[in-house]
């Protein structure tokens, strides 16, 4: 008998269980550790409400409230420093002041989104501006700067009026022939606009989504699989955001996403391999001025600042780089503007005085098709879009988490649970600091007794407390601020602005149900739905009906 044969599997099962023990004893520490992580956070004598859930702490009170309605509601009770508890008792610690998110938000190395919230975008969109941190973000964002300046967004200006037409077009033929008023589900066919917007304008690629008898081209059933607006969070999906290794479960939505994003990869390549073949005149074929080739569309700008000969090569984003940002661009410059477009149009029906003044000054242009700089000039719809983006943000909040212990400075002293005034907040590396959009934006300390009002006149006068918000865009925190804010806020106000150009001149707008029915619920973004359709998709039905000049 060999005795090798009875010592190797018995040495080979002895390791096997140390290392299942191992391996057990270490996810038990690591269990441990997260749970009692809060106990010895400098946050701890922080005020704020107590958890409601031991596994989800106050998330599940925050997803049922409306907007940033309960961070509100927690500022007049415990102060404007809270602490709250999100996922396994970790502590979120938020404030409404205002030099606190200055800091956070310009100190964007010790800051930085989520991984949690990285990782699942990276998975779906590869390591697009939208993900990536330091340096890879400051050298994307400095080869994309040219792309969103006001040169290139003057360039795409047509095209936000040929798809805001096109739409206009269309629900004008829905409309009675008698002259009256149709109910039409206004945001289904903003995104579908948007959509085609960003298709032309981002990369020049054709999804005809408005034309609801092309069959849906193959990036767009791609888009939908990997970005649907209404799919569940199921309790898998949320195990899948915090344990990376379940996300491999060959679940038949995992297949879906995999198919779906070879299908997107591959044509991403195709278009840009297409403008690198043009640009570097190997492909003889297509001449500048073609319809294969559109210069002006983002991809184009950005790959032709991309191979700039005086950019060193160290500071060229890589094609890996350069592929990802096509589905940044359709995430990012998509949905946020059609929501957005929409709940502008919510609020001007509820107010229809504005609707018809703003209705006057759109109706004193005399072209159907503006230049960006006419449409900009505008002072009124300039003051309508920036009382929706302050009043409805697309999106309510955001986070970040701090790479190293600091110390983050206070406009004003708070008093922590002991009673003792504090004057900075210190925050532990690893810590969650949430930024609320929605509370800033209408928090009446800053914006006065009408805050919580939509009223465009406001911006005739702002306050000067509102100078303290560290926006990028009109003192608002709708673009965020600091070196991460969004790239793209100058695409979207001009194509939200030729939306609601073309579609104010041509309709009379009101709500399609009672405002009672309607109700928010927020994601990534904040869409609205109706109250009686627990699991209705979301939607927003408003009464269209042709304007006719008395």
């Amino acid at each position: 008998m060999n005795i090798s044969n009875i010592v190797l599997p018995s040495l080979s099962l002895k390791v096997l269980l140390a290392s299942v023990a191992t391996f057990t004893v270490i996810k038990i520490w690591r269990i441990l550790t997260f749970w009692t992580w809060s106990y010895s956070s400098p946050l701890r004598d922080i005020p704020g409400p107590k958890r409601t859930s031991l596994l989800l702490g106050n998330l599940e009170e925050i997803r049922r409230s409306e907007s940033s309605v309960l961070h509100e509601e927690w500022v007049k009770k415990y102060g404007k420093v809270v602490v709250y508890k999100g996922f396994m008792n970790m502590d979120r610690i938020y404030t409404m002041d205002t030099r606190a998110l200055n800091h956070v938000l310009t100190h964007s190395i010790d800051y930085q989104k989520p991984y949690e919230a990285r990782e699942g975008l990276s998975r779906l969109l590869g390591d697009g501006i939208l993900v990536t941190e330091g340096e890879k973000h400051r050298q994307q964002r400095r080869v994309m700067n040219p792309s969103f300046g006001p040169p290139s967004i003057r360039n795409l200006t047509p095209i936000f009026f040929q798809k805001a037409q096109q739409l206009r077009d269309i629900w004008a033929d829905q409309l009675p022939e008698s002259g009256g008023s149709r109910r039409i589900e206004v945001l289904s066919w903003l995104s579908r606009a948007t959509l085609d917007i960003i298709g032309l304008a981002g990369f020049n690629y054709r999804f005809d989504s408005l034309n609801v008898n092309e069959k849906p081209t193959d990036l767009n059933l791609a888009f939908q699989t990997l970005f649907r607006a209404d799919a569940d969070l199921s309790p898998l999906l949320i195990l899948q955001i915090f344990i990376p290794i379940l996300r491999e479960i060959p679940t038949h939505r995992r297949r879906q996403e995999i198919k779906a994003k070879a299908a997107m990869r591959r044509i991403a390549k195709e278009l840009v391999d297409e403008r690198k073949k043009a640009f570097t005149n190997e492909k003889k074929d297509i001449e500048k001025d073609s319809d294969n080739l559109n210069e002006n569309d983002l991809l184009s700008v950005l790959i032709k600042a991309n191979m700039d000969p005086d950019i060193p090569e160290s500071q060229r984003m890589t094609d890996e780089d350069v592929l990802s940002q096509i589905p940044t661009f359709l995430v990012a410059g998509h949905e946020t503007t059609s929501v957005e477009t929409m709940w502008c149009l919510y609020a001007l029906s509820k107010r229809p005085d504005l609707q018809a003044r703003l209705r006057e000054e759109l109706l004193s242009v005399p072209t159907d098709t503006p230049s960006m700089d006419e449409l900009q000039a505008l002072p009124f719809l300039d003051a309508v879009v920036r009382e929706t983006l302050r009043v409805h943000p697309a999106v309510p909040a955001t986070s970040r988490v701090a790479k190293k212990d600091d110390i983050i400075p206070l406009n004003e002293p708070f008093v922590d649970k002991h009673g003792k005034l504090r004057s900075e907040i210190p925050i532990r590396k690893g810590e969650s600091f949430f930024i609320p959009i929605v509370a800033i934006n209408r928090w009446s300390e800053i914006w006065g007794a009408d805050a919580l009002e939509f009223n465009p006149d406001r911006w005739a006068n702002i306050p000067e407390s509102t100078t303290s918000i560290p926006g990028v865009f009109a003192n608002l925190l709708s673009f965020l601020g600091g070196p991460r804010s969004c790239i793209g806020y100058r695409f979207a106000l001009v194509e939200m602005k030729a939306l609601l150009f073309t579609l104010i001149r041509s309709f009379e707008f009101e709500l399609g149900i009672p405002d009672a029915e309607l109700e928010k619920r927020s994601t990534v973004v904040t869409r609205p739905y109706l109250k009686s359709e627990k699991r209705g998709k979301a939607q927003m039905p408003l009464l269209v009906k042709a304007y006719v000049p008395a």
